[in-house]
């Protein structure tokens, strides 16, 4: 089963040029530490929420992107073998930080439900990206909504959908997951994405996706007030392996 590492991560727009430079030397380390992809979205449909949102996840500042990105790893075996071989290589010590990695949030998380359209590793134009507060004991029922869900979009457009249940996901001194989504007792943060080929096929989508009659009085397993969304262009999106 895939496993993920997912970061939301504030970066200054300025240094932007750097920070894709940085990306580009950190994934040829992690296709070395057995790492299947690496992609790097940056923000650009974004919404601000009532409760919670990408830019309060990340203490945003006005000069700032928020980046949503991921690794995937076969298991999480070889995410952690990958992790330690990571803290002791000197290529990474020699990479620059062009962000504050304090604010940056990350944990990992299982691939409890990957849905691909048409298993040709079409690449994506355009990504959805969601952060959800769900009961730990309602882990079936997410599970079974989500795929009831990623059937809907792909029937409507979408190239991928991936659902991670939230696995090692630490808390952080300034910043962290269980914050992004105001967690409660009892509760698990997810990471999610929608994969379109294009921002106009994700627009036209998304319009299908709530006319769809299948969407109509679903009752939702977490509370969508908490969950954090928006739209993001991917910058970067290497795969790596014999399925790359």
């Amino acid at each position: 089963m895939t496993y993920i590492d997912g970061f939301v991560t504030p970066v200054p727009r300025d240094n932007r040029a750097a920070y894709e430079h940085h990306v580009a030397q950190a994934a040829a380390i992690f296709a070395d530490l057995g790492a299947t992809r690496l992609v790097e979205c940056r923000g650009d449909d974004v919404p601000a929420g009532t409760h919670t949102d990408f830019a309060r996840a990340v203490a945003l500042t006005d000069d700032e992107d928020v980046l949503f990105s991921w690794i995937e790893y076969p298991d999480r075996a070889t995410r952690d073998a990958a992790g330690a071989a990571m803290m002791a290589d000197p290529r990474m010590a020699a990479l620059g930080m062009p962000f504050d990695g304090k604010r940056m949030i990350y944990g990992g998380f299982d691939g409890v439900m990957v849905s691909d359209s048409d298993g040709t590793n079409t690449a994506p134009g355009y990504v959805d990206g969601c952060l959800t507060p769900v009961p730990a004991a309602g882990r079936d029922a997410y599970i079974a909504f989500a795929a009831e869900s990623a059937q809907v979009f792909r029937d409507h457009g979408a190239l991928r959908v991936v659902e991670g249940w939230g696995d090692d996901v630490p808390v952080g001194k300034h910043t962290d997951f269980a914050r992004a989504v105001a967690l409660q007792d009892g509760e698990v943060a997810c990471y999610s994405w929608i994969e379109w080929p294009s921002k106009d096929a994700r627009n036209t989508g998304w319009q299908a996706v709530m006319a769809d009659p299948r969407m109509a009085d679903r009752d939702m397993p977490f509370d969508g007030r908490r969950m954090v969304y928006g739209g993001f262009l991917p910058v970067f999106d290497q795969r790596m392996g014999a399925d790359a």
